[in-house]
């Protein structure tokens, strides 16, 4: 039965890490049931493997089986190893020394203020944070009792409830001296915690209907506070967040993002698309060659 498998298991495991040889030697139960049991015990939190190989075999839970009358050799073939190897060992040790609900949630709030300086619902939802703002909120109103963070209506049109570090409030004071920003361009990776678009701001709908998106591998090219370009995930596609960037402005943009693959800052581009079209023919592809990329069949591809 399953459950003294998962029982041999535990007591084995008690005892101190195993390899899966190990088990499989001591244990007397078949090996395809012990490659099951782990994977229950796995998946329910209560062993752990010290190698990333079985996250990525091929088959996680699942035994191969075979029916009579295959291939010969066909199950003593079917090894169940790969998916297992490495040592396993108790959960329970790692956790026993742990500290509590409380000091780990005061240890995120202080990490998310000081991530993003002035922290909003839509933040820790864009996070992914269980129990969302609601979770963070005791203990950021403790920090607040503490003299660490100020509560307030920071960021007009966000959350009611704001909190922020003083120095975070100063700069953000300061910025309607410098017109929402410097005039120099930036470029932020799509998931930076600088970049407000897709978690606390909302993307720009676009006339083409395509979609800009938080994921990583993307970039946004922005200036006084204002995206302008969006490089899709994989460098293959370019949109323009703001369909008035044309002309000069279009061209500086692109030779800045050109500099900031030179730089190794971002990867290279292999750009297929612009808005949505294919950019060979389009009435962009000069202005793209003419900012550094470099014509290839079917794209144009920067460093050239």
């Amino acid at each position: 039965p399953a459950g003294e498998i998962h029982d041999a298991i535990r007591e084995r495991l008690a005892g101190g890490p195993a390899f899966w040889l190990d088990l499989v030697g001591e244990l007397e139960f078949p090996a395809e049931e012990l490659h099951s049991a782990l994977w229950d015990l796995a998946f329910g939190g209560e062993i752990t493997n010290d190698s990333f190989a079985p996250l990525r075999a091929p088959r996680l839970r699942s035994v191969p089986t075979y029916e009579p009358g295959g291939r010969r050799f066909s199950r003593r073939r079917a090894a169940t190893g790969p998916t297992v190897q490495g040592r396993w060992s108790l959960t329970e040790t790692l956790f026993r020394n742990a500290p509590g609900a409380g000091p780990k949630l005061r240890a995120q709030a202080e990490l998310m203020l000081e991530r993003y300086g002035i922290l909003t619902r839509e933040m820790a939802l864009a996070e992914g944070i269980p129990g969302g703002f609601s979770t963070l909120y005791p203990e950021l109103s403790n920090l607040e009792v503490l003299g660490t963070a100020r509560r307030g209506y920071f960021v007009e049109g966000l959350g009611g409830a704001q909190f922020a570090l003083s120095g975070a409030v100063e700069r953000l004071r300061a910025l309607p001296a410098e017109e929402n920003g410097p005039e120099t361009f930036t470029v932020l990776a799509a998931t930076d915690p600088a970049s407000p678009w897709g978690s606390t701001l909302s993307w720009p709908k676009l006339d083409s209907g395509r979609k800009a998106a938080r994921t990583a591998g993307a970039y946004v090219l922005a200036r006084a506070g204002h995206p302008l370009l969006y490089v899709e995930r994989g460098g293959k596609g370019l949109l323009r967040l703001d369909p008035g960037l044309e002309g000069e402005s279009l061209a500086a943009a692109l030779a800045v993002l050109v500099d900031e693959v030179n730089a190794g800052r971002v990867g290279q581009l292999k750009i297929e698309r612009f808005d949505g079209e294919p950019i060979l023919g389009s009435a962009f592809e000069q202005l793209l060659v003419a900012a550094g990329f470099g014509r290839q069949p079917r794209r144009l591809v920067a460093p050239a």
